[in-house]
């Protein structure tokens, strides 16, 4: 379970997010709607711990019954998947899955990098270079490298905004498939309606945003 209480998020002239509150259980997807500037980036990197010098943020942020807003990025055991795919071009796809796996036995985990390829329909693909997959094979290797690294929630900002629209739909399925699957509960931010699963909890930030009173918010 990921809870948000009371998060505000501001610049110095400007209150992008005021007093969000949700809860999102396993499984569960959480969509924040927004234009571009409605602060929909600046709450997911307040949620994992990356929130950009000038910018003041508040509130509680919940994992598992675990307050994590004060944690050190790697600690918070949150993943998050961008526009881009981010896999090392100079590592294997095999290797770049191996990369998320905790420390263990090295036969075990190639076993579980090769059966997460395999149930994604990238059989054999493991000795391949990012380069030479396509976009949506790129993709579904982004995923499963930060399902490997057994996150206990997922943020999403805006992973299909680039593909073509029959790629985005197979693409979307995969990502929400697998979030249900794996129990682990989602934020995702978008500005397209086609994005929202169904039953998903949705919050528009366009009507949130304000200016800040005396400037700021406390930190």
């Amino acid at each position: 379970m990921l809870e948000l209480d009371g998060v505000t998020v501001a610049t110095p002239q400007r209150v992008l997010i005021r007093a969000l509150s949700a809860r999102v259980g396993p499984g569960e997807v959480l969509v924040v709607m927004g234009e571009s500037g409605s602060g929909k980036s600046s709450l997911l990197a307040y949620l994992c711990g990356t929130l950009a010098p000038g910018l003041a943020a508040s509130g509680r942020v919940r994992l598992d019954a675990r307050d994590i807003d004060a944690l050190p990025t790697v600690q918070r055991r949150v993943g998050i998947l961008f526009q881009d795919d981010l896999l090392f071009p100079h590592l294997t796809v095999l290797e770049n899955l191996l990369f998320a796996l905790p420390a263990g036995a090295a036969a075990e985990r190639r076993a579980r990098a090769e059966a997460a390829l395999a149930s994604a329909g990238l059989a054999g693909y493991g000795p391949r270079l990012p380069h030479t997959l396509s976009g949506g094979q790129r993709s579904r290797v982004s995923v499963l490298r930060a399902l490997l690294a057994q996150p206990q929630a997922l943020l999403l900002d805006e992973p299909f905004s680039r593909l073509d629209m029959a790629l985005r739909e197979r693409f979307r399925a995969f990502v929400f498939e697998r979030l249900r699957e794996q129990r682990i509960p989602a934020v995702l931010v978008t500005h397209d309606a086609h994005d929202v699963p169904a039953g998903a909890q949705v919050i528009q930030l366009d009507d949130q945003a304000d200016p800040a009173e005396d400037g700021a918010v406390d930190a």
